[in-house]
């Protein structure tokens, strides 16, 4: 099961417009210098159910907020444990708001993603990759904390 620290339902910060935003728990990278430290142990935070997961998907749908598209961050979303519990979330989301766009910040690269994380891809609009680097902290980037972090246009 994958577990999560944070749900927004209606959050402008992450992404373009109004946006549902999910922060998982797990990653390997830990970057000095990373704001979301609680985020690295794949067992922290709370169980993300499926309960949660059809709020998230009404939320997208609900007329009265009109939101963009979904945001995962974490953590990581392509950390091996959530692959596949993100890959079915993206693929329902892709499913049931084809109008809604899905961004998804991973500090793995693209080019080093393995078959599982790359078949994430096919249901992304965009990709920001890359693991934050400290020395490289730029706080006039857009959707990005460092300047090695490359955003990928998918759709």
């Amino acid at each position: 099961m994958m577990h999560i620290h944070r749900y927004y339902d209606v959050d402008i910060v992450n992404g373009p417009g109004t946006r549902c935003t999910l922060f998982v728990a797990g990653c390997e990278h830990q970057c000095r210098g990373c704001y979301n430290q609680s985020t690295w142990r794949i067992d922290s935070g709370i169980p993300f159910t499926l309960a949660m997961e059809e709020q998230l998907l009404a939320d997208l749908q609900d007329t009265r907020i009109p939101r963009q598209g979904l945001s995962l961050s974490g953590g990581d979303p392509l950390h091996p444990h959530n692959v596949p519990h993100i890959r079915r979330l993206v693929k329902r989301v892709r499913q049931c708001c084809p109008d809604k766009d899905i961004w998804l910040w991973t500090g793995y690269r693209m080019a080093a993603l393995d078959a599982a994380q790359r078949a994430v891809l096919d249901y992304l609009d965009v990709l920001i990759d890359g693991r934050f680097i400290e020395e490289e902290k730029d706080a006039t980037l857009q959707w990005r904390g460092s300047r090695n972090q490359i955003i990928w246009q998918l759709r």
